[in-house]
């Protein structure tokens, strides 16, 4: 990027959830100026939400409540912002959820990032950098999952969508050349984690001695990676986009965990044994995720640092300051 550049800020959609928080606070240290977009989507409460908010205490950050799929909105939002380029991560989230309302997902996340190519070629941002997620990959067979395998046969709406909206992000540059990124995120946790996800929600009820409900045997795995390992493959693409064009890059940890072992890592952490309640699998989870990293750490020099174990114990150190 050019220094003519960075008199204009960063566009970052879904800045008040979980990853575009981290994302938010993470640019403004850099010195970035940063717009951050959401409307607050009733998937879990305002408050949270608000809560994400507060943490990113920086002058250069200007919060917008808007909702990506108003197309007046956003043009308005970009015309008057003028903004370098975006990090597009608002989005529905959730596979089992999306299986109740598929056409509510279709619309946020397709529809959504359509408006939002759209309105960036037309504001002239130099980039836009996506996320995907490691659904699309389905119950691939083969593993570590790589970038160049095939990945339409998605077995949930969610998954559908992020593929969906991968492949807009290839025609929109093939149609008007600016660089694409998307980003296969895989199981992000940490401080800040959606409180409908696992680690969150275990954390929560195996500290006060609450049941937890298991899906499955147990031997479904999970690449989870450390949110503070995402942030920084993220600020890497939206860096290095420009040299590829369209891009698809995994963003994961490449160390896999079982639910079992997962639970017992928590039960470690929170120092009591979880009470299990064990129930079938869930249709639309996938068996496994495992991100093959060799794109991401050759081309965004893109190297995860926080273990599963260790990034467990800084979420329960983060949620016990909560309190």
């Amino acid at each position: 990027m050019t220094n003519t550049l960075e008199t204009r800020p960063v566009l970052v959609t879904g800045a008040a959830g979980f990853i575009g928080s981290h994302v938010c606070q993470h640019l403004t240290r850099q010195g970035r100026r940063v717009i951050g977009v959401d409307n607050f989507d009733l998937f879990y409460p305002r408050p949270a939400k608000e809560t994400n908010l507060r943490e990113i205490t920086h002058d250069r950050f200007e919060f917008v409540e808007g909702d990506i799929c108003d197309a007046n909105a956003m043009r308005s939002l970009f015309d008057r912002v003028k903004p370098e380029g975006v990090i597009h991560l608002a989005a529905k989230a959730g596979v089992r959820p999306s299986i109740a309302d598929p056409a509510g997902y279709m619309h946020a996340n397709v529809t959504g990032t359509a408006v939002i190519l759209s309105e960036a070629t037309r504001a002239g941002c130099q980039r836009v950098v996506a996320a995907s997620s490691s659904s699309v990959y389905g119950n691939a067979p083969q593993v570590p999952f790589n970038e160049t395998m095939d990945v339409n046969a998605p077995i949930s709406p969610y998954a559908a969508s992020k593929r969906a909206c991968e492949l807009l992000g290839s025609t929109h540059h093939h149609l008007t050349k600016m660089p694409v990124a998307m980003l296969r995120f895989f199981t992000v946790f940490g401080p800040r984690q959606r409180p409908d996800l696992a680690i969150a929600l275990f954390l929560g009820r195996v500290s006060r001695g609450e049941t937890i409900t298991q899906m499955g045997a147990g031997t479904t795995s999970r690449d989870y990676t450390f949110i503070d390992d995402i942030v920084a493959g993220v600020v890497r693409a939206y860096e290095r986009i420009d040299a590829h064009g369209y891009r698809v890059w995994n963003l994961g940890n490449s160390h896999p965990v079982t639910l079992d072992d997962m639970i017992a890592t928590i039960g470690r952490v929170v120092g009591k044994a979880p009470v299990i309640d064990r129930k079938p699998a869930q249709a639309g989870d996938v068996e496994r995720t495992f991100a093959d990293l060799t794109r991401s750490r050759e081309e965004l020099g893109y190297e995860p640092k926080v273990s599963f174990e260790e990034g467990v114990r800084r979420q329960w150190a983060w949620m016990r300051g909560r309190r």
